[in-house]
């Protein structure tokens, strides 16, 4: 795996692990943009949302259910954002579908 996620999934660059299962893998983000936030990636490598296969949407669905699992286990349920990027033009920086979870204070609007 070339990636930064893919050599985090492989084990050759620590990371702070919150969860792991077969599938995905969630991390501490090492520059935080609110006191929770967390990447939720499969370990699949697929490069975005508009990558996945008919076959990947249940990896989706799973990944939510971690996110609530997280946000329950962090007390940051009753308020937070699921996101991510799809390709450079939304900001995404590294090329392995990920989510940021992020919480723990207001966020505001977007648009």
């Amino acid at each position: 795996m070339s990636t930064i996620f893919g050599q985090i999934i492989e084990g050759s660059l620590p990371s702070k692990k919150v969860f792991e299962n077969e599938r995905i893998l969630a991390i501490e983000d090492i520059h935080p943009e609110a006191p929770v936030h967390i990447l939720i990636l499969p370990k699949k490598p697929i490069a975005s949302l508009q990558d996945l296969k008919g076959e990947d949407l249940a990896l989706v669905g799973e990944i939510v259910q971690v996110a609530q699992k997280l946000a329950t286990e962090l007390g940051i349920e009753k308020g937070y954002r699921l996101l991510t990027n799809n390709g450079s033009g939304a900001g995404q920086t590294v090329f392995h579908l990920h989510f940021h979870l992020l919480g723990g204070r207001p966020l505001g609007k977007l648009g």
